[in-house]
């Protein structure tokens, strides 16, 4: 450890692991730390033993729940659009290659007390409640409207600047109603909130247009969702970003505790201390919990891992998402529900686990605040719930080369995890990421070495 390094990372989160794999590809020298003894932080995957350990100390879990490494219970669960970023990453990288992937069963949405299939086809869009008779024409309109849309080509805009217009002139230039709005915002677009609705409609759209292009790839693979989830756990994900790393230049040390930030007299960062080493390097990037005077909180997740011995009723699918949008529920979030099931690997036959996801409205009852999202499961055998805060940066981390990232959102998909990676590479680097293959890295990564 007592030496220079290009990077050090600090955690071994996804976010961490992702840059410190695309960094160790182009050739930087990492060294990467976290004080825990397993690879995730907070999203990690824990069996049945470490679940109980963590949430209720001595307790000890019932017998009737199997075997202990039976289980690999995400602490922050989320599944993957076949088409967004992130899945681009891991095929760029070739990190797919340490990693299987399963299919979700559905992706419903919560409509009037009632929980609906959200459409994957224009046959099921047809015939679907969640878009009323009178809009669907205008909705077709809208779809269509983006399946042609090219950015290089002002003929396909037909008048309309999506950067420059909001998202809500554009669902008023085509009619939509709430309803609709309210579908394509939130069971499409993905929105946590209504704020997206005063932003550029660039993002929305470009939201829209990734999920049906998911939507259509599951069609052909004969999938009834876009979604899809690694086997074992989302655990795996840092850890195959982690092998990523470690077979070029990276360097890991688990169970390593970080006593000291160290910086020079001008503020700058200069290296870690733990114990009486000195690891020193030019640049340190990690999540808040490293950073406790640099990061702001704003905000809190409410979250809930519920073990039952059923599906959720009214799927009919042993793994499925469930969006509730806030105007359903009277919240200004939505809420999100995944349930995963033996054919992810996750747990054993017979045994369904179910998370709830939400930003928290009130400071009183956590569980209150997601009563809605739990009459949806049925019953419960074991539940956990509790809230943890959101933190960002301060600073860009440019002035002192001190990069930290954010904490992870409520949503049950890796957009914005994604865009935070991107985010800092930009900052750290000073040029955007480019997705290269994997050969195409190695070579680069040779001829820098030369």
């Amino acid at each position: 450890m007592d030496e220079e390094y290009d990077v050090i990372i600090l955690g071994t989160g996804l976010t961490e692991c992702i840059l410190s794999g695309i960094l160790a590809v182009e050739g930087k020298k990492v060294l990467h730390i976290d004080r825990n003894d397993f690879y995730g932080g907070e999203s990690a995957s824990l069996d049945l033993a470490q679940l109980y350990q963590r949430f209720r100390g001595d307790e000890k879990p019932p017998a009737s729940l199997g075997r202990d490494r039976d289980y690999c219970v995400d602490l922050i669960p989320k599944f993957l659009l076949t088409g967004e970023g992130l899945v681009k990453v891991l095929v760029y990288t070739n990190v797919m290659r340490y990693l299987s992937f399963v299919p979700i069963s559905t992706s419903m949405v919560y409509y009037g007390d009632k929980i609906y299939k959200v459409p994957s086809t224009s046959n099921e869009a047809t015939l679907s409640p969640l878009v009323g008779f009178m809009q669907k024409l205008k909705a077709r309109s809208f779809f269509e409207y983006l399946r042609e849309w090219r950015e290089t080509d002002p003929a396909t805009h037909k008048g309309l600047d999506l950067d420059r217009m909001t998202m809500s002139q554009v669902y008023d230039h085509f009619g939509l109603n709430e309803d609709t709005q309210e579908f394509i915002g939130h069971a499409m677009a993905l929105h946590l909130d209504e704020k997206y609705k005063a932003q550029p409609a660039r993002r929305t759209c470009d939201s829209v247009i990734m999920y049906a292009s998911s939507a259509s790839r599951a069609n052909i693979d004969n999938r009834s969702s876009p979604y899809i989830y690694p086997q074992y756990g989302l655990g795996d994900l840092p850890q195959a970003f982690a092998r990523l790393s470690a077979v070029y230049t990276g360097t890991f040390m688990l169970a390593t505790p970080v006593d000291e930030i160290v910086r020079n007299a001008a503020g700058g960062f200069e290296g870690v201390r733990s114990g009486d080493q000195v690891a020193r390097a030019k640049i340190v990037i990690g999540d808040p919990s490293y950073f406790a005077g640099a990061v702001r909180k704003t905000g809190r997740v409410i979250r809930a891992i519920c073990i039952m011995k059923n599906p959720i009723p009214n799927t009919s699918a042993a793994s499925a998402q469930i969006i509730l949008p806030q105007r359903q529920t009277g919240r200004e979030h939505d809420i999100y529900v995944t349930c995963l099931s033996a054919d992810q690997k996750i747990c054993p036959p017979n045994v369904h686990i179910a998370s709830i996801s939400t930003i928290a409205e009130t400071s009183s009852n956590p569980e209150a605040e997601i009563k809605a999202a739990l009459n949806l499961l049925g019953p419960v055998e074991q539940k956990f719930v509790w809230e943890s805060d959101i933190f960002e940066p301060v600073a860009d981390g440019t002035a002192d080369n001190v990069f930290i990232s954010r904490s992870y959102d409520a949503t049950s998909h890796f957009e914005t995890v994604y865009d935070d990676v991107k985010d800092m590479y930009r900052r750290i680097t000073g040029h955007d990421l480019v997705l290269k293959n994997r050969n195409d890295a190695d070579n680069e990564a040779q001829q820098q070495q030369q």
